[in-house]
């Protein structure tokens, strides 16, 4: 049976967030099996929290050189995924992805439209170059004048595979939000659901779910060989058979977390790194990034002008005060920026 306490230190540990690793970024991405990225530069945090002297330059490098792929997959949003995971992820979660496009303010473009045709005219302009949004807005609307534009538009990397190109998301540049081909997918196939427990579990088959916008998986883990483990509320819980789990009294260094942190957002329940008090302060929502203190969430920070101003919701004791600022100084370091840690 495992305790609330227990569930954190093993996710922690898995997330490589109990104590600084000392493998690749690339090693990082595809251990993780992808970083949330709607925030470009959300993944550098994340990993400089997660990797022992991890410099942004490693990461810039691998988004430069298309090793590392910027694209929408699990929930249909936009993740980090190492270009070999792309080719092998992206085809489980193309029905997923035409779903979530039906059900949503864009669904005209498949409901008005065959999808056949717009994905063969997006395919066809996108082969050409590269294009931003508005550009495919524009295009698509002048094919289909009597449609809406925006709903074409927006629509099509939900239905083609498409991946983000750079310079955007590459630390110290900026750019536009440009939509190229994804390169070809794999024939190669991915166990999903063990890659997640070796990075999030142990999980219920609800968590691996409202992780990945996947639905049905029950019977996908039925063919699986997980061992079995229960909650201290009796829910039963899927683990990989050597899944480690730390004794739930180990100590957990303070870390801040970027906007999205797949930390947050890879179960359906979430009380094990964030309490049912925090969670309803709409902060994983709204994307603010987070501080931990003891394994679970405590506070908010961001990085201003003065400098990082964290906001925590309960006291700390002198020493996690101390920790914090230690800490947050490190990431003003990292992140290149002036100022001093204040905490309110």
């Amino acid at each position: 049976m495992l305790t609330t306490r227990a569930l954190n230190r093993a996710t922690l540990h898995r997330q490589l967030l109990l104590e600084r690793s000392d493998i690749s970024a690339l090693a990082a991405v595809e251990h993780l099996v992808g970083m949330q990225a709607q925030e470009p530069f959300s993944p550098y945090f994340g990993l400089w929290s997660r990797l022992r002297d991890f410099k942004a330059g490693e990461l810039a490098d691998l988004v430069s050189s298309g090793a590392v792929l910027r694209s929408h997959l699990y929930r249909a949003t936009i993740h980090l995924v190492s270009a070999a995971d792309h080719g092998r992820i992206q085809p489980l979660v193309r029905s997923m992805l035409f779903r979530r496009l039906a059900s949503s303010p864009f669904k005209s473009a498949v409901t008005d439209l065959d999808p056949a045709e717009l994905v063969a005219a997006a395919t066809e302009v996108l082969a050409e170059k590269p294009r931003t949004r508005r550009e495919l807005c524009d295009l698509l609307g002048a094919r289909w004048p009597s449609l809406d534009a925006e709903s074409l538009g927006t629509a099509v990397p939900f239905l083609v595979p498409l991946v983000q190109l750079p310079p955007r998301a590459v630390w110290g540049q900026s750019g536009r939000a440009v939509w190229g081909l994804a390169p070809p997918s794999s024939e190669e196939p991915i166990d999903l659901v063990s890659r997640y427990l070796a990075a999030f579990g142990p999980a219920t088959v609800a968590d691996i779910q409202a992780w990945s916008g996947l639905t049905r998986l029950r019977a996908v883990v039925r063919d699986l060989d997980l061992r079995v483990l229960v909650d201290d509320t009796g829910r039963e819980l899927l683990d990989i058979p050597d899944g480690p789990l730390p004794d739930p009294d180990t100590p957990a260094p303070v870390r801040f977390l970027p906007e999205f942190d797949n930390l947050l957002l890879a179960h359906r329940d979430r009380t094990r790194v964030i309490s049912d008090e925090d969670y309803r302060r709409g902060i994983i929502i709204g994307g603010k990034p987070t501080l931990l203190v003891d394994g679970f969430v405590h506070g908010i920070w961001r990085i201003g002008e003065t400098g990082l101003d964290v906001e925590v919701f309960r006291p700390l004791t002198p020493a996690q005060r101390d920790d914090v600022l230690a800490e947050g100084a490190r990431l003003l370091e990292f992140a290149e920026a002036d100022g001093r840690v204040s905490i309110t």
